[in-house]
């Protein structure tokens, strides 16, 4: 439940929210997101991040003005968590989307993510479910250009 999308045929540019979240949108508006370490390119429209702060912890409602917005986002960690949890400050605020374990299968960086999405320096864009049927929905929606994560490692990093 960990795939990889280097293909941009079904998106404009890599972690596009609007492109990447579209198959499972709609089953993500209870969670809060927490993005972490960003590096971005803000399209001119007003949005909920910038670059003053380590990390973001957004509602749906904020995270919703990202989807819309779509601001290209070149490296980071964004993770859907539940609502009610307490976070980790210094956790958050060490964590790298340049850490190798980026490529490690069924690693999440924030233990209460059902879904985290690693902006890779706008080459590639690292999904990683824990819910088996949100997964699939986005297999589904990518097809061929959704790339198992170990394979894509098998063949290119191990």
């Amino acid at each position: 439940m960990n795939w990889i999308i280097r293909s941009t045929k079904k998106v404009k540019f890599h972690t596009n929210f609007q492109e990447v979240l579209k198959p499972i949108w709609e089953d993500l508006t209870a969670y809060h997101w927490l993005l972490t370490d960003l590096d971005f390119m803000p399209n001119g429209q007003p949005l909920p991040i910038n670059f003053d702060e380590d990390f973001f912890i957004l509602d749906h409602q904020q995270f919703a003005q990202l989807y819309k917005n779509s601001p290209q986002i070149i490296w980071g960690i964004i993770a859907a968590v539940p609502h009610n949890i307490q976070h980790d400050i210094t956790l958050i605020s060490n964590l790298s989307a340049e850490d190798s374990d980026v490529w490690k299968i069924n690693h999440f960086f924030v233990p209460e993510s059902i879904l985290e999405i690693i902006a890779f320096d706008s080459g590639y864009t690292i999904v990683k479910f824990k819910d088996k049927i949100l997964s699939e929905k986005f297999k589904e929606y990518f097809q061929e250009q959704a790339i198992d994560l170990q394979k894509f490692n098998e063949k290119y990093i191990n």
